[in-house]
């Protein structure tokens, strides 16, 4: 069986369950309809006794998924549309329904990997990566801040790695992406459809991986794991940066950069960011999806993020005007108010 419309295809493939992202024009960057229709297939998968396993890929591209469709949430909070939340509401439901997903749920990625289509990937237990991945969570460049379980997966990363991809934006490459946890698997990229092909065949994840996997080779950052743990170890932003502009020695050019990075961020998204991550460590995934819908509804009031997607899509002068526009403006009541439950009520994880 075979649903090809659209913007994503579903498939059953003799004992496999198949999700192909096909948007490439546009990254495979999630649409509403997309999430829906995703839900929609796992849940017919999960009840099929006929299909063992279940995996999600793309067509042939640059990328798996470079995220959610933040222009169409843009004009649509500019609007005053009440409805603005839905699409972040439905995606968070499958996100979670992916991390309890009661068959093996294997993720082949090929390329881009960030924001939404992290959320698609990382909460299974099969992240099968080749080296044309590019992943990061670079939701504080546009006012936002890394949700999809963002907060999850970068809290467990190791050595504060994952405050630092969250406060700075850091795209990552295959190897390091290894060393934060993402990647459990490494293959070629002509080997994925043989691996598709004996998913169906088999519905055995170890087989359709045994003899594909390649060399990772070394991971760039963990040399750079001691200043990173220096660094973001500290108890609030403004000390992370103080610490980075105090590095010297054969670390002191990153530290520079990565400082010059996160202070161009919002500072309203580096501080949620940062008392999120933390939160998260003590939470589990399911109270992490609750904390980012309160976020996101909170921040769909707001200014940064409508500021950040103009400047960096719809404008793309790459200049935008944060408001607070430093850290020292920032207001602790109004971070804390960020965590509470929204008028609403809390998301509901089905």
């Amino acid at each position: 069986m075979t649903d090809g419309d659209g913007d994503i295809r579903i498939e059953r493939r003799g004992r496999l369950g198949l999700v192909t992202l096909d948007r490439q024009p546009a990254l495979n960057a999630l649409t509403h309809d997309m999430v829906l229709r995703m839900r929609a297939a796992l849940d017919d998968f999960a009840v099929d006794p006929a299909v063992a396993v279940v995996a999600v890929t793309a067509a042939p591209g640059r990328a798996f998924c470079a995220g959610g469709d933040i222009r169409q949430v843009y004009e649509m909070g500019r609007a005053g549309d009440p409805s603005r939340n839905l699409f972040f509401r439905d995606e968070y439901r499958l996100n979670a329904l992916i991390e309890r997903y009661p068959k093996p749920y294997v993720a082949l990625v090929d390329g881009v990997c960030m924001g939404g289509g992290v959320g698609l990937s990382a909460h299974g237990p099969h992240r099968v990566a080749t080296e044309r991945l590019i992943f990061a969570m670079p939701e504080v460049a546009i006012g936002f801040f890394p949700d999809v379980g963002g907060t999850y997966i970068l809290s467990h990363m190791p050595s504060e790695l994952g405050l630092y991809l969250g406060l700075t934006g850091t795209s990552i490459r295959l190897a390091d992406a290894h060393l934060a946890g993402f990647v459990t698997d490494a293959v070629a990229p002509e080997a994925l459809p043989s691996i598709l092909d004996t998913l169906a065949e088999t519905g055995d994840v170890d087989a359709a991986l045994a003899g594909r996997g390649v060399p990772i080779g070394p991971a760039p950052l963990a040399d750079r794991l001691g200043v990173i743990e220096r660094a973001f170890s500290a108890r609030e932003v403004g000390e992370i940066l103080l610490r980075l502009d105090a590095e010297t020695g054969e670390h002191a050019a990153f530290a520079a950069e990565t400082a010059a990075t996160i202070r161009s961020r919002s500072p309203t998204s580096l501080e949620l960011t940062f008392h999120a991550l933390r939160r998260a460590r003590k939470m589990s995934f399911s109270e992490c999806m609750v904390m980012e819908y309160r976020l996101l509804c909170r921040i769909l009031e707001g200014h940064d993020f409508y500021e950040g997607v103009r400047a960096a899509i719809v404008d793309k002068d790459r200049r935008p005007r944060w408001q607070p526009a430093d850290l020292d403006e920032l207001e602790v009541l109004d971070i804390e108010a960020h965590f509470r439950p929204p008028a609403g009520g809390d998301i509901v994880l089905d």
